[in-house]
Formats: C-alpha cells, structure tokens, sequence
C-alpha cells in the first residue's frame, strides 16, 4: 500500500461527469479525499469538505488539487453518480495490492444500510465477500433487499477472485447452485444447513444424533472440542463433529459434497447455561477441528464488519440516500475499516485509530501508505 498504487487504482474508476462540462477537480482527489476523510472521523460530504480545507497543505503533497479542495455539493454530487462496484474493485485492488498465496476464508453475508431508506425507498442491502484473516473486503454488491441475497450470492462471486480460497455462507446461501459457483470459481465451500434444505438438514441431524447416542464403532468420525473461553462476563466451549458425506442422499445434487458436520457452542452466563447446535455441509474433507475453526471464523464478518460499520462508521446514522451515495459511502468506510486495522499500533481500538489520524498526519501517512 503506497501512494502510487493508490492513486492508480482510484484512476481506474470511471468519471461520471461529463466530458464537455466544467471538471474544476480531478476525480482522483476527490475520491481519495473522500477515503481520508472517512478514515478521520468524517462521516457526511460536509466533513470531506472540511477535511480537505484543514489538511490542504498535506494533500497538496501527492494530489494535484488544480482549483483547490471541492466544495461538498462536488463530493455529494460525484458520490451520487460514481459506480460503487468500479469505486470498490480499485480500493481492493489497492489494499490486495500485499496479498500472499496464503488460502483465506471468504465469509459472504448481507447488511442493510437502515439510514439510507425512505418514505418511497427501502433501505439498500449490501452482500459483502469479507476476509477475516486480513480485514478485507473483496467485494461488495447491492440487492434490493434481504430476500435477494440468493440470486446476489452467485453474482458476488463472478465479481471477486475466491480461487484457493474458502468460501463460507449462512443458511440462506445453502443452495446447489451456490454450491456449484463456489466450486466453479475454484473454492471451497462451508454452508450452514438449516430448515430451508428440510430434508438434507434431518437426514443430517439424524445421523449426528445417532452418532452421539450409539457411539457407533469404526464410524468415521472426526471429533474437535474447544476449551473454555472466558469474555464478557460469560464463558464459551465450542466443539464440533465431522464426517465424510457419501451416505448422503442428495449427494448427487451437491457438487463435489465431501463432509457434513455439528457444531455446537454453550454458553454460559449468571449461572444460566444455552447450547446452540448447527450444522454444516462442505466440499473439504471431515477435519472436526478445521471446521470448527472456519465456523466460528464466519462470524467475524458480523463482530468485525457489521458491527463496526454500525458501531465506530456509524453507518445506520447516515443520512446519505439519493441515487449511489450511500452505497459509495458504504465502500469507504470498508476501505478505511481495512487501512485502520492493518497496522499494528499497540492495544488502540479502531475508533480511537480514527480520532489519532484526524489530530496526527504522519500517523495518516502510516495508514495510507507505509507498506
């Protein structure tokens, strides 16, 4: 991550404006004004604004700036035209620009942008492709809503590179075809199993529960428990089970199905115990342990994406909602999300990385392009 690979990336979103018209600002500084903003705190148009005007001087050393810094009518009218996917495929180009051969754990899910709906709108939903390991988002792809993440899902994957990579998906991506675009695109699958499969998931339950009340011997089964973890005031123990799949019924249907799996994690808190109890379908061979690793990795795009955008980006605050503005905001923060926690600053939480880099620009300057 430097600056030129910065600035080349963000050269390859398409400018929306016209040709023929009075382009006072290049593109480039708006767009990465806009990121740095984002990163500092900045959560509306008027804040690049303001931004832009205080660090003037800084931006001024790799931003061309021909008439100075663009009002926030020129950022808002910008980020409401600007595609979201051109905008999101250079930031990752920039931030996978140190990407190794290491396999990652792609975790896809959905959030709704709740402030960015209206009385003639629903609020947009964004399907995100989120790599834990690195805190990258891949990809990014808007639905009309939460019932459309099924046919968002394949068309998600067409846009991101997954290949060696595993790919897992909650409940309502547990579908063939899905299955079959993961495998197509070169990855390997984890789905939860639920009752929207009725048939596979108790043929599954099934087994498992026999599994655990006869102890069959020379069944085999792959076993994996966690020990305690203490957090928050509770305490956690997770442990899985795993088996090869080819007593499967629809194995047939399933491509490349090589496991199944439970997973349970019990939770205890003021003397209360509740066990939760999953389970899983898979393209990887029965490693219990594995799994178990890559099912509790899944939620990291729910504790380290979700919430933080709701939590530190305050993003369901935003009122941003005419045409592309509030998806184009939404990649930002993402892309701050990831410069913010790249960089091993002690036991700085995100929020107080973001208040550190509005007061300090060389510790910006750290973020933005040390490599």
């Amino acid at each position: 991550m430097d600056i030129e690979t910065l600035k080349k990336a963000v050269a390859e979103v398409e400018d929306p404006r016209r040709e023929w018209g009075n382009k006072r600002h290049r593109l480039e500084d708006i767009l990465v004004i806009g990121l740095c903003s984002v990163i500092c705190c900045g959560e509306d148009f008027v804040d690049m604004e303001e931004f832009g005007k205080d660090r003037e001087q800084w931006l001024r050393g790799f931003l061309d700036l021909p008439n100075g810094i663009p009002d926030s009518d020129t950022f808002r009218r910008v980020f409401e035209r600007v595609d979201p996917r051109g905008l999101a495929k250079s930031l990752n180009a920039w931030l996978e620009a140190a990407r190794g051969d290491a396999r990652r754990t792609v975790n896809v899910d959905g959030k709704t942008i709740c402030g960015s709906g209206s009385a003639t709108r629903d609020a947009r939903h964004v399907m995100s492709a989120w790599v834990g390991e690195n805190s990258i988002t891949l990809g990014d792809l808007a639905t009309e809503g939460k019932g459309h993440e099924i046919t968002a899902i394949p068309e998600l994957l067409d846009l991101v590179d997954v290949s060696g990579d595993v790919v897992t998906v909650d409940a309502i991506g547990c579908q063939t075809a899905i299955a079959a675009k993961i495998r197509d695109r070169g990855a390997d699958y984890v789905l939860a199993l639920k009752d929207n499969q009725p048939a596979l998931h108790a043929e599954v339950r099934d087994y498992f529960d026999w599994v655990e009340r006869e102890s069959p011997k020379g069944e085999p089964v792959s076993a994996w428990r966690g020990g305690a973890e203490k957090d928050h005031g509770r305490i956690e123990t997770r442990e899985a089970l795993a088996a090869p799949a080819g007593w499967i019924a629809q194995r047939r249907e399933w491509k490349d199905i090589k496991s199944v799996v439970r997973y349970r994690c019990t939770r205890e808190a003021g003397g209360a115990a509740k066990t939760t109890t999953r389970h899983y379908i898979s393209s990887l061979e029965a490693d219990a342990k594995e799994f178990g690793r890559l099912i509790r990795g899944h939620w990291s795009v729910e504790n380290q994406l979700h919430w933080m955008l709701d939590v530190v980006f305050r993003e369901d605050a935003a009122r941003a909602r005419k045409d592309n503005s509030p998806l184009n905001l939404n990649v930002l923060r993402k892309a701050a999300l990831s410069a913010l926690k790249k960089l091993p600053v002690g036991r700085l939480s995100v929020r107080k990385r973001m208040m550190k880099a509005s007061r300090d620009p060389q510790f910006l300057n750290r973020l933005l392009f040390e490599k």
